[in-house]
């Protein structure tokens, strides 16, 4: 594979999983979320920016090492699996920040995180590294669909 073309790939899987930040980013935290009774382990809300950059940088790699590895014809299960993945992760901000839905917004993380799992094990299978990459994202997915759901239950 060329430079040019693995430039190319590289730029955009960062435009892909970063487009869907933006889009996350356009539901912020609002009074609705700072007046919800929170656990006393609700992380503080400078800390999620940091870590969905990171996170989001994680699923760029891991997607173009996919790529780089099998290209697009050789990978299209897997990239639609991707795919579906980041629509349910730009999905849930939108139910639970723009909506207020916290039940709906549950039950889509439960979906997305299934959708994350599947995305691990099919780019594992190509690329052990892209899988392992993938791995603080589905924790922090984890994390939050507790914290969804507490939220969900203290505040019902």
């Amino acid at each position: 594979m060329s430079i040019q073309k693995s430039v190319l790939g590289a730029l955009s899987a960062l435009v892909l999983t970063f487009g869907t930040a933006y889009i996350g980013s356009r539901f912020p935290v609002d009074n609705w979320y700072t007046g919800l009774v929170k656990p006393s382990w609700n992380p503080p809300n400078w800390l999620f920016g940091p870590v969905w950059s990171v996170l989001y940088l994680l699923m760029a790699i891991s997607v173009w090492l996919v790529w780089m590895k099998e290209g697009l014809a050789g990978a299209v299960v897997p990239l639609v699996i991707f795919l579906l993945q980041l629509v349910l992760n730009a999905g849930w901000s939108w139910l639970f920040f723009g909506k207020h839905e916290m039940g709906i917004a549950f039950l889509e993380i439960l979906i997305l995180w299934a959708a994350i799992l599947a995305c691990i094990i099919v780019f594992w299978n190509l690329n052990p590294i892209s899988g392992m990459l993938l791995v603080p994202y589905i924790l922090w997915v984890t994390f939050a669909a507790v914290l969804n759901y507490t939220l969900w239950q203290l505040n019902t």
